[in-house]
């Protein structure tokens, strides 16, 4: 049974992204600063560039994508999409299965779509340094590339349990010349606070945030990027469903659900919120946010206001979160090791637009390696989940015989991930479901607002 492949032409990259505030139900809910009102983009501008700020706040439906950013996207856009014709014949089931192909990109996953307009609207401000986070290290090795091709030098607090799980992602931000710490570190206040406290941290998403952030705000000559959770960077990343759109139509499907992994939100987004648009209009489609059962933060965690960071220096955030001291398990998803998740997202999960559902982490691999065995992709543990979660739905559809047609986001390849397949097939991988009662202690250290 042949594979199927379907491409775009180059002038076919989107023109424009799409904002999802313009179609919600609600306007979004508005960041705080401490003293509990709302952060205006004045506040912002610490950190971020004036054309970012405006993006975060928009509620204009169409963004357009300047000419420089399109130009470098055409590096690999647009991505490929393909029907997963082997792995449909492997379930035995009657469902069309097409995935969006995110690992084409240089940086081998979809965060370069933000990382490039980030580095653009900074260097166009006159920045020329940035500092970030990373956890797995796709989204400090996609800024690190970008920093490269718009002449912004870049430094990368890497979460201190991926930096020694996955020394080759911090390789490749050094090859494009980044400069990568393990965190924490002893470089920051925010650092040596919980250094002092847990000397063995292996990190969290919150902890680098925290400690790039303060760089950030206590240097004139630096900004912070941020690879995931806020607006803009959600908007970036819609490239992907609009594509995959204008892909399924030339096709002649449209998706009846779409998954997508979730840690911060802008995988999910991405592919998902430019169907939203659809739904909005009364079109059926299910939006469904995958994320690991030792992270569960849609699914088991407290729509509140919360620091985006561990030590407390970003805006209060209204979001789904575990509380914002929470250190996960060192699973080998370590993209969706996040303790909150996009306010967007968080919302729209509130109020019922789009799903959530958890998976653990053996069955993720067990999907992703039937995936490879199908499809040749070998796929990043993250987008594992996003697979995970299409075969259980594939596997419904064989029970019921409903021919439905199922749309996931395959995020990033797993050539760097090769350590945990080896730990898979060596049955040392365990499923790690986190305390309930772990949950309940960090959620009463939520900060007390309205």
């Amino acid at each position: 049974m042949s594979q199927i492949k379907i491409l775009l032409d180059e002038h076919e990259i989107p023109t424009h992204w799409y904002n999802v505030v313009a179609d919600m139900p609600n306007p979004p809910a508005p960041p705080l600063g401490p003293d509990g009102k709302p952060v205006g983009p004045e506040q912002l501008g610490a950190i971020f560039p004036p054309q970012l700020i405006e993006q975060e706040v928009s509620a204009e439906r169409w963004i357009p994508i300047p000419e420089p950013v399109r130009e470098a996207y055409r590096l690999w856009r647009p991505s490929p999409l393909y029907r997963a014709r082997r792995l449909e014949e492997a379930l035995g089931t009657p469902a069309r299965i097409y995935y969006k192909y995110e690992g084409v990109s240089p940086a081998g996953s979809h965060k370069p779509n933000t990382a490039l307009p980030q580095a653009y609207y900074n260097r166009e401000a006159g920045v020329h340094r940035l500092t970030t986070e990373t956890g797995a290290g796709q989204w400090g090795s996609s800024l690190a590339l970008a920093g490269r091709l718009f002449g912004v030098d870049v430094r990368v607090y890497m979460v201190r349990v991926s930096y020694e799980q996955k020394p080759y992602r911090r390789s490749m931000m050094q090859t494009w010349g980044a400069e990568v710490l393990a965190s924490p570190t002893d470089r920051t206040e925010a650092g040596r606070k919980v250094l002092a406290e847990h000397p063995d941290s292996p990190g969290s998403l919150g902890i680098a945030i925290s400690e790039a952030v303060e760089e950030a705000a206590t240097r004139d000559d630096t900004n912070y990027a941020l690879g995931s959770v806020l607006n803009h960077v959600l908007l970036h990343q819609t490239v992907i469903g609009l594509e995959a759109k204008k892909q399924l139509e030339k096709a002649g499907e449209y998706p009846d659900a779409i998954f997508a992994a979730c840690g911060g939100g802008s995988n999910f987004g991405g592919i998902a919120f430019p169907f939203l648009a659809d739904k909005a209009a009364g079109r059926e489609v299910r939006l469904v946010a995958v994320e690991p059962t030792s992270c569960p933060t849609l699914t088991r965690g407290h729509y509140a206001y919360d620091f985006g960071d561990t030590v407390g220096l970003t805006p209060l955030l209204r979001m789904y979160t575990l509380g914002h001291d929470f250190v996960p398990p060192a699973i080998h998803a370590g993209g969706l090791r996040y303790h909150g998740d996009s306010p967007l997202v968080s919302q729209l999960h509130a109020e019922g637009i789009v799903e959530a559902v958890a998976v653990p982490q053996v069955a993720t691999f067990e999907a992703g390696v039937l995936f490879a065995r199908c499809e040749g992709i070998i796929p990043a543990p993250e987008s594992s989940h996003a697979i995970r979660a299409c075969i259980d739905e594939a596997l419904r559809c064989k029970e019921t015989g409903e021919a439905k047609t199922l749309l996931f986001n395959l995020s990033g390849h797993g050539h760097f991930d090769m350590a945990a397949y080896d730990k898979y097939f060596s049955g040392e991988l365990e499923d790690y479901e986190y305390p309930q009662e772990a949950i309940e202690a960090a959620l009463e250290r939520l900060p007390k607002v309205g």
